[in-house]
């Protein structure tokens, strides 16, 4: 064999090498509509600050019955009731805007109503989601602690002040609150509601391990304050609001006795008997 035909083996040899390893690297990579893609896909947009489709590619993750399940669900469940959280917050302080700034009050209760619209949706999501969190293990938090600061959203004050924002701006606000409620929720589920520095420190691994009771005492709290989103001054859905309620109360009973869970019982309580008024 000749010095040339020997180089141009060794060149072929080189390059069916590489083409495997390409091949392997590619076959190990999580397929497209696989639930790994989509909990991949989920750290991505997360870690991006993109919540919307963060929330997409949960859902996709739990419309079956798979090993990421018991990671994605909880993980839906503080995204949603968070996201949820923002846009009321949103809604109220446009309420408080129209209130003082009787010349664009129109325009500040429709966008009232399209946040109120949007927390709707992510609040029915939320219930839904919770319905179908079970079992007595301890439950995973799969996803590093988020952006935002829990401090109050400066444009909302400015909003509530009646100062209607151009859209820019007011898009800017939606963000800020809704990384916040996250952020805020996250910290209620982490068992860290008034330390935002311990639940960072525990979210580190990616992979924190909370005591069930601690997460279900935050949803139970998160479904009751969701539940101010359908009084008569909102979006005047008694069903929904009784609902909410009720599944709140029905949260607490698997959580042990406390201060907070008597406090949140009462909440829930006063809130059905003013309903009924």
């Amino acid at each position: 064999m000749t010095a040339m035909a020997k180089r141009r083996m060794a060149v072929g040899l080189i390059l069916a090498a590489t083409l495997a390893l390409v091949s392997c690297s590619g076959n190990n990579a999580p397929q497209p509509g696989t639930p790994a893609f989509y909990f991949g896909a989920a750290k991505e947009t997360y870690n991006a600050g993109d919540y919307q489709k963060t929330i997409e590619h949960l859902g996709n993750v739990l419309s079956s019955e798979n090993e990421y399940t018991a990671r994605a669900l909880p993980w839906m469940l503080v995204m949603s009731s968070g996201m949820a959280q923002g846009n009321m917050d949103l809604a109220d302080a446009l309420d408080r805007g129209s209130k003082a700034n009787r010349g664009q009050s129109n325009e500040f209760r429709r966008q009232a109503t399209a946040a109120r619209g949007a927390a709707n949706s992510l609040s029915l999501q939320f219930a839904d989601t919770f319905a179908k969190l079970q079992g007595k293990d301890d439950v995973t938090l799969a996803f590093p602690y988020p952006t935002g600061s829990p401090t109050e959203v400066l444009l909302l004050t400015k909003i509530g002040n009646g100062v209607m924002p151009p859209a820019a701006e007011l898009e800017t606000a939606q963000k800020r609150a809704i990384e916040r409620a996250v952020l805020l929720g996250v910290c209620r589920a982490a068992g860290a509601q008034d330390d935002p520095g311990k639940a960072q420190d525990l979210l580190k691994t990616g992979d924190a391990k909370v005591p069930r009771a601690t997460f279900v005492y935050a949803m139970a709290k998160a479904l009751f304050d969701e539940s101010q989103l359908y009084t008569r001054d909102k979006l005047d859905q008694p069903d929904k609001m009784k609902i909410f309620c009720t599944r709140a109360q029905d949260a607490l009973k698997q959580v042990p006795a406390s201060k907070d869970s008597a406090d949140l019982d009462k909440k829930i309580q006063a809130a059905l008997k003013k309903a009924k008024a």
